[in-house]
C-alpha cells in the first residue's frame, strides 16, 4: 500500500468527507416546503425504492410490512462529565432493521445533524447492502447527536463508552456488530470493544469491525469501501464499453471512500479531473496527480491552495464535464434541482443515498447509468464481514487474500444486479433492490413467523 493510502486512512472514517449535512427529520433545510422535505427525507427515499421492487416481486402485504419496518429502535440519553467538570447530556440511537439473515451490521456516526429518520434509512440500506453482496448479516445503524470537533479526545472516549454501555443489551457478535461511520474511526471501535469486553469479563474482538489490526482488525479494511467503488467502476465501464484512459472522473469527497477511491482509480489509468472536501473542489481537465493531491490534503487539512489547479465552489462540481461521477460525500446531492445538468454518463454512488428518487427519474430519462449505493459502496461491509469471520476463528488473512476475496464478491454482485435489471427492464438501482429484497424475503418465508 502506498504512503498516500496509508496517510489518509489515519483520520476519521467518513463517507461524508465533511460535506454539508443531510436535512433534519423536521425538514429544516434551506427550502422548507413539504415537497422538498419529502424528496430529501432519506427514509422516504428508501421506502420509495423498496415499494418499487416489492411491486415487481409481487410481495404480499404482510411480508412488505415486516421488511419495511425496523425490528427494533433504541433511543438513549448519554450524560458525560466534560473536561471543565460540567455535565452535558447527548442523545444516541441504535436501529436494528432486520435479523432474518444474521446479526445486524452497521456503522455508528457522530454528527450534529444525526436524526432518527436518517438512522432508520441507513439501517434499512444496510439490510439491502448485506443482502445484495450475499453476506449473512442484517442491517443496523447507530448515531450520537454531537459535534466531535467541539469535544476533546477524553470527552469523545467518555461519550463512546457511555453510548456502548447504554445500548449494550442489544449488542453482541451474534446480535449486532457496529463499525465506523461518519466521524468515528478505529480508535472509537477500540473503545467500544474494550467497554463491551470489560462488562462481559472476556475479550470479545468480534463485537465490532473496523478495529486496529493489533486488536483483531483486518488487513484491507480501511481501504475496502474505496476499493469496492473502484471495482464497481471497472465493471460498469466494461459494460458501457469504455476504457479508463478515455474516462474523465469527478469524485465528490476525499475521505476513506472518495480519497482512496480516487487514488485507486488513478492507478487504474482514469483521469481524475476533480475532487472535493468540505470547503471546495479542485478542478483540472488535464487530470490531477492524485498521490500528490492527497499528500497535500494530509499536510494542510484541506484542498484549497493546491497549486496549478482551479478551485471551485462545491455546488459547481457535480455539473463539471466528465464521463464518470462518483458522489462519495453524503445524502441528497443529486436531486430534481440539479440532475438535469449533470454531464456524466455513469454515476457510481460511493456515499449512502446521494441521489433522491426524483433525481433518479431525471437521470433515467436522460439515459444516465447509476450504480446504486447498496452495491457500489458495499466493499466496506464485505471486508467487515471478513474481519468478523477472522475474529471468530482466530486466524487472520493477508491483505492479498482479503483484496482477492473482496474482488470476487463485488464482481459477482455487480453481474447479479445487472442481470436482474436486464431481466425486468429496470435501472440498476431497482435491480439491486430486487436482488436484495428477494433474498431477505425468501429467508423470512422459509423461517416462518414465530408465535
Amino acid at each position: 500500500m502506498t504512503s498516500s493510502l496509508a496517510l489518509i486512512s489515519e483520520g476519521f472514517e467518513t463517507t461524508t468527507d465533511g460535506h454539508p449535512p443531510a436535512p433534519m427529520s423536521d425538514g429544516s433545510t434551506k427550502n422548507n416546503n413539504s415537497e422538498t422535505r419529502d424528496e430529501l427525507n432519506p427514509f422516504h427515499s428508501m421506502a420509495h425504492q423498496f415499494g418499487l421492487a416489492a411491486d415487481l416481486l409481487g410481495l404480499d402485504a404482510g411480508t412488505r410490512e415486516v421488511l419495511r419496518q425496523p425490528d427494533r429502535e433504541l433511543t438513549v440519553s448519554l450524560p458525560i462529565v466534560k473536561d471543565d467538570g460540567e455535565i452535558q447530556v447527548f442523545t444516541g440511537y441504535r436501529v436494528q432493521h432486520n435479523f432474518s439473515r444474521g446479526p445486524c451490521k452497521g456503522g455508528i456516526r457522530f454528527a450534529p445533524d444525526v436524526n432518527l429518520d436518517e438512522v432508520r434509512a441507513l439501517a434499512a440500506w444496510m439490510t439491502w447492502k448485506c443482502s445484495v453482496v450475499d453476506i449473512p448479516f442484517g442491517g443496523g445503524k447507530g448515531g450520537v447527536i454531537c459535534d466531535p470537533r467541539e469535544l476533546s479526545q477524553g470527552e469523545l472516549e467518555r461519550l463512546t463508552r457511555r453510548y456502548t454501555v447504554s445500548i449494550m443489551d442489544i449488542l453482541g457478535p451474534d446480535r449486532d456488530v457496529p463499525a465506523p461511520d461518519m466521524n468515528t474511526n478505529e480508535q472509537t471501535m477500540a473503545w467500544i470493544m474494550d467497554t463491551y469486553s470489560m462488562h462481559v469479563r472476556r475479550t470479545t474482538t468480534a463485537i465490532v469491525t473496523g478495529k486496529p489490526i493489533v486488536i483483531g482488525g483486518s488487513h484491507g479494511r480501511r481501504e475496502a469501501t474505496g476499493r469496492g467503488v473502484m471495482l464497481i467502476c471497472r465493471e460498469a465501464m466494461k459494460k458501457l464499453g469504455r476504457s479508463p484512459e478515455d474516462t474523465r472522473v469527478v469524485v465528490q469527497g476525499c475521505g476513506n471512500v472518495g480519497g482512496i477511491g480516487a487514488l485507486l482509480l488513478h492507478r487504474e489509468g482514469y483521469k481524475i479531473v476533480s475532487i472535493s472536501d468540505m470547503y471546495g473542489c479542485l478542478h483540472d481537465q488535464g487530470g490531477l496527480d492524485m498521490p500528490a493531491v492527497m499528500d497535500y490534503m494530509k499536510e494542510n487539512g484541506r484542498l484549497e491552495g493546491y497549486p496549478d489547479t482551479d478551485y471551485l465552489d462545491n455546488k459547481e462540481q457535480l455539473e463539471l464535464p466528465c464521463e464518470l461521477l462518483v458522489p462519495a460525500a453524503t445524502e441528497n446531492q443529486i436531486t430534481s434541482e440539479n440532475a438535469g445538468r449533470i454531464q456524466a454518463q455513469l454515476i457510481v454512488e460511493g456515499a449512502n443515498g446521494p441521489t433522491t428518487p426524483r433525481g433518479q427519474e431525471i437521470l433515467d430519462e436522460r439515459g444516465v447509468m447509476v450504480v446504486p449505493d447498496i452495491l457500489a459502496n458495499a466493499g466496506g461491509v464485505t471486508v467487515s464481514y471478513f474481519e468478523w469471520v477472522q475474529d471468530r476463528m482466530g486466524y487472520f488473512w493477508t491483505e492479498e487474500i482479503v483484496n482477492s476475496r473482496l474482488e470476487q464478491v463485488m464482481v459477482k454482485a455487480f453481474h447479479s444486479v445487472a442481470d436482474m435489471a436486464e431481466l425486468h427492464n429496470v435501472n440498476m438501482r431497482t435491480g439491486a433492490y430486487l436482488v436484495a429484497i428477494d433474498r431477505v424475503a425468501r429467508v423470512y418465508r422459509m423461517r416462518g413467523v414465530f408465535a
